[in-house]
């Protein structure tokens, strides 16, 4: 059954109810489809605005002779392939299934997300190796210069963090807003320095504030590489309660067992699902199996579910808990 409120579609199963044995569910309640669209403007801004941010930070920063300006530079280069990626991946979801793909490319947005962290993980470690070197190696640096260019940085990427900030259901989404986000308080962290070195002359406050963007960037991506790996490894998404959900399937009127329970994420915004419900002989599974789907998706967020019955005759041989 593909249950789209207004229809349905049986699929023959192997049990004792050709007609009823699988049952899909498909709901949108969280207006997931519209992200790309609503985004797509963002994305290009975004992109267009930090590239330029990037050119100016890496010349400044070079002309400036500041370290903190090019490494912030260098960091906001990797937003820029980010939100590349992101784009690319939200644009690639809309593609419809096909013979070979039957779920899309909704998995792109993993893909991109997961690229997205590695991108900062690598980033990271240049930072920090450059940083360290030049704690040890400090030159002069032109504050003045660094103060405005890490100021329009501050403007640039606090602006491109407000156009993100509906979609934090997104984890593509997600992870842009908090790296403008965190590249807006690293952006006012280089204009702070600036202003310290030019008062007091201590030039170990560049490189330090660099080491200090470093963590700032490993502490706010080490969430989102988590997350999308996880993802990528087919767990159960973060904020879904697989207890929560064996418990309100084994509720449904007259299931006496549930096992093959198994819950992934189809991208950053769709969660599938599939479980066998043991229930034997009791008719009316079309209005069990529509109530099952509308509560999966308004209760936990699991848009597409499939739901086997099984009368209990046979044994099942997914049914042990230590069969995948």
């Amino acid at each position: 059954m593909h249950d789209h409120d207004d229809h349905h579609h049986n699929h023959h199963g192997h049990h004792d109810r050709p007609a009823q044995g699988n049952a899909h569910g498909h709901h949108h309640g969280h207006d997931h489809h519209h992200v790309p669209t609503e985004f797509g403007r963002a994305f290009a801004l975004g992109t267009a605005l930090n590239l330029a941010l990037v050119i100016a930070e890496l010349v400044f920063g070079f002309f400036a002779n500041s370290l903190a300006l090019v490494s912030d530079g260098a960091h906001n280069f990797s937003d820029v392939l980010g939100l590349l990626l992101a784009w690319g991946a939200a644009v690639l979801a809309k593609r419809a299934p096909t013979g070979g793909r039957t779920y899309g490319y909704r998995s792109a947005s993993i893909l991109a997300a997961l690229g997205n962290a590695g991108l900062l993980l690598v980033a990271t470690g240049a930072i920090l190796v450059e940083a360290v070197r030049r704690l040890f190696e400090t030159h002069p640096v032109a504050s003045f210069t660094v103060i405005w260019v890490a100021g329009l940085g501050f403007v640039v990427n606090g602006a491109t963090a407000l156009m993100f900030m509906r979609g934090q259901h997104d984890l593509n989404v997600r992870g842009a807003f908090l790296h403008m986000v965190g590249d807006a308080a690293v952006s006012l962290g280089v204009v702070v320095a600036a202003l310290v070195i030019g008062w007091t002359g201590w030039l170990w406050i560049d490189p330090a504030v660099s080491i200090v963007v470093a963590l700032v960037i490993l502490w706010s991506s080490w969430s989102l590489a988590r997350e999308a790996l996880n993802l990528a490894l087919h767990a159960v998404p973060s904020g879904i309660d697989r207890a929560g959900v064996e418990s309100f399937l084994a509720g449904l009127p007259g299931v006496v067992e549930v096992h093959d329970l198994h819950i992934w994420a189809m991208s950053t915004t769709e969660t599938a699902l599939t479980a066998h419900l043991v229930r034997p002989r009791e008719g009316g599974e079309d209005e069990l199996l529509h109530h099952a789907a509308h509560e999966l998706a308004g209760r936990f967020g699991i848009q597409h579910p499939t739901l086997q019955i099984e009368s209990g005759a046979h044994e099942c041989h997914l049914a042990p808990a230590h069969v995948v």
